[in-house]
């Protein structure tokens, strides 16, 4: 099988990582990688605030409440998460967007999500996260 070639980000550079504090990924690997068995696309890296976090909730997708089955922490204001493209989308369009860290956020983002949309809240990420929650 070899290597698969190398996921670009949406700037057209290599993949760069998510997050490893929790470990992000549809393959939990730190990175916004995809594949064919990846159907909800997670490819958008952000970095989760308050609000962001709120309103996945209410629209069922809670990713505040560790679930120690799935080895998933539940996340806080200032983690770094690899989100659905789409869901990504329904938080731009209620204007409660998580930031986007465009270098570790998956190319296949833009066959959901328009690139000027994501530019409008890149983040680079701070070292203190306190200004998130």
């Amino acid at each position: 099988m070899g290597e698969p070639a190398t996921e670009r980000n949406v700037l057209g550079g290599e993949l760069e990582p998510c997050g490893t504090e929790p470990l992000t990924g549809f393959f939990r690997d730190g990175a916004c990688r995809s594949g064919p068995e990846d159907l909800g696309s997670h490819t958008v890296c952000v970095v989760v605030s308050a609000e962001f976090l709120a309103m996945q909730r209410e629209l069922g997708n809670d990713l505040g409440t560790p679930r120690p089955e799935y080895g998933f922490p539940g996340l806080r204001p200032g983690d770094r998460w690899c989100v659905v493209a789409a869901r990504w989308l329904q938080a731009y369009q209620r204007g409660v967007a998580a930031g986007v860290v465009l270098a570790a956020t998956n190319e296949r983002a833009l066959e959901v999500v328009p690139l000027t949309a994501l530019r409008q809240h890149a983040v680079d990420v701070p070292d203190d996260v306190s200004s998130l929650e």
